[in-house]
């Protein structure tokens, strides 16, 4: 398969050259696309700063953010974005400037996000939970001399450090308690006064309050569709974390994208649950980028607790609520669940990682709602698929290309062999939301971008709807005595028993087979006894023998990353530090 679709960074309606080629129906161009989406839309390649200032201008009066009872317009957030962005132009930071943002879900994140745009400079999300080696490694590489943080000692203290230890030299200090409403903005203070920040009043420490002392005048800056705008930190596909180089024009279709295929999105009319944190790509353009575009207002959440996510739903009744498949589950199987009403929720886009079908079916069924998988990375800003909201949601799928998105599956031992429908191989992405490259990373941008795709390391099918099947990571591939086992496929069986909660499936290494599969189980209330040999039996029939796990581990919680995914990276770990700590014992005795 071929195509002639716009590259990244060209808008998706920009017509073919004359002399190019006719392209063949694309498989997602089937009786299953959804007939309100139009595939070949114009997206519009604008900075974000005419996105926010545009809904700041259409819906001024109406809600923007809801921070634990404390409501801001749209007027209110623009207001604040450009004092923000004025301050900053005068502490000296201009276009192409890195500024890091170092906070939770809070106002002062939308506002700085926005306000750095409009003075030119380039976001860097950050986070909070870092390790300080992790930090110190992101502020060097990014090279970021000013950071944005709240004045919570756990993330003071961490700057601290980095000011002591690294280029950065300047931070901004928020004030929880100026966010908050009567009274608890006095209250704070006190209650929480071990955990509020004093941070010295020298040069190198600008508090937020005196930086937005301005009348909001900043010094317009030219920016252009392709400069960048946020620089995003991952893991990629291989080695150490890199920045990912999203441009204005790449996040700003990401969410045009979005909003067609959220066509039941009601402008002006929507409220949109904030819990997944906005330094993570996928609340960063879904949650904070798509709502800001369509006026509606977020409820923000500064983290995940469930009993506080159960109380919001129930009391402020939001409509949009995009999250991971680990948040689902968890409120889907809250214990006092009958308590709350959650029939407010209207749409649900999950990602992150797989979405086991069980709990799509319980969550719809709770709520009334339409929760659609979707799939993305960060390097494309991040959404490249979804199930559609009004066409058919095949289990197992992340759905179809959004507009202006190619999906091609090539050879694992050919990169420039693009497979049939139905034949396994690499998921590669073209489309206007792919990044730039990697910061500072020739090599790996070139290994990454090949021939207009982008490599997502992940192994994938398209069906003959179009509909594209992720079957693993490439890297998470166990290779056991010659035969390739995928760990999604044995989570996928798993996930059919009814005393499984949450499973993780990972490789480890037998002296036999070179790898071997292990479980990491939490077992469902009730369920308690259920054993290997259990498992075992409920397998025979849905797994081969060599897929079948040989190692089990039974755990009251599995460790997850910042936004709620199962971790297997952590589990590895685990695993690694273990037998290492086993061999010294060995070598020792």
């Amino acid at each position: 398969m071929t195509d002639t679709a716009a590259p990244a960074g060209t808008p998706a309606g920009t017509p073919p050259a004359a002399d190019a080629p006719a392209h063949p129906p694309r498989p997602w161009e089937s009786r299953l696309w959804p007939t309100e989406v139009d595939w070949h839309a114009e997206l519009p390649a604008r900075p974000l700063t005419a996105l926010f200032d545009a809904s700041v201008a259409r819906f001024a009066d109406r809600p923007a953010l809801d921070f634990l009872d404390r409501k801001l317009s749209y007027a209110e957030l623009g207001r604040m974005a450009d004092r923000f962005a004025a301050g900053l132009q005068q502490a000296g930071i201009s276009k192409g400037d890195r500024v890091g943002l170092f906070l939770p879900n809070t106002p002062y994140f939308v506002a700085a996000f926005f306000g750095a745009l409009k003075a030119g400079a380039v976001v860097v999300n950050f986070n909070p939970l870092y390790a300080e080696r992790e930090i110190a490694k992101q502020i060097e590489d990014a090279g970021v001399d000013l950071m944005v943080t709240l004045d919570v000692a756990i993330l003071c203290d961490k700057l601290e450090r980095m000011l002591a230890e690294t280029r950065l030299n300047r931070v901004v200090v928020c004030r929880m308690a100026d966010i908050l409403p009567a009274p608890k903005k006095w209250l704070y203070p006190i209650v929480r006064r071990k955990d509020v920040a004093k941070p010295p009043r020298d040069d190198r420490h600008l508090r937020f309050e005196h930086l937005g002392d301005n009348d909001g005048r900043f010094d317009p800056v030219s920016i252009g569709p392709d400069d960048l705008a946020v620089l995003q930190y991952t893991g990629g596909t291989t080695g150490l974390p890199k920045g990912a180089m999203l441009t204005h024009a790449n996040l700003s279709a990401n969410i045009a994208q979005s909003r067609l295929w959220f066509v039941a999105a009601r402008e002006g009319q929507e409220k949109t649950l904030g819990v997944l944190p906005f330094f993570h790509v996928f609340a960063m353009t879904v949650v904070m980028g798509l709502s800001i575009e369509i006026g509606a207002e977020i409820i923000l959440l500064p983290r995940f607790e469930l009993d506080q996510v159960m109380k919001t739903i129930d009391g402020k009744k939001p409509t949009l609520f995009p999250a991971v498949p680990t948040i689902y589950t968890a409120v889907a199987n809250h214990p006092d669940l009958s308590k709350y009403d959650v029939t407010s929720i209207r749409m649900c886009i999950s990602g992150g990682a797989p979405l086991p079908v069980e709990v799509k079916q319980r969550f719809e069924h709770l709520t009334g709602a339409t929760v659609t998988e979707g799939y993305g990375l960060t390097e494309s800003s991040p959404v490249a698929c979804c199930n559609p909201f009004t066409s058919e949601n095949k289990p197992g799928s992340i759905g179809l290309p959004l507009p202006g998105t190619t999906i091609e599956i090539v050879s694992l031992e050919d990169r420039s062999k693009v497979l049939g429908v139905g034949e396994r191989g690499e998921v590669t992405i073209r489309g206007p939301q792919v990044m730039k490259g990697y910061w500072n990373q020739p090599e790996e941008t070139a290994a990454t971008l090949v021939d207009g795709r982008l490599h997502t390391g992940d192994v994938g099918t398209i069906d003959a709807d179009g509909y594209v099947y992720i079957v693993d990571r490439i890297k998470d591939l166990i290779l056991a005595g010659g035969f390739n086992i995928y760990p999604r496929n044995v989570e996928e069986a798993l996930y059919l028993h009814p005393a499984v909660a949450e499973c993780v499936v990972a490789g480890v290494p037998d002296d036999y087979r070179g790898e071997t599969v292990k479980a990491y189980i939490k077992l469902s209330a009730g369920h308690g006894h259920t054993t290997p040999e259990d498992f075992k039996a409920f397998l025979k029939d849905k797994l081969s023998p060599i897929e079948i796990p040989k190692h089990w581990e039974f755990r009251d919680e599995l460790p997850k990353t910042m936004i709620g995914k199962l971790s297997r990276k952590a589990l590895l770990d685990e695993e690694a530090a273990r037998r290492e700590a086993e061999a010294q014992a060995g070598a020792g005795g």
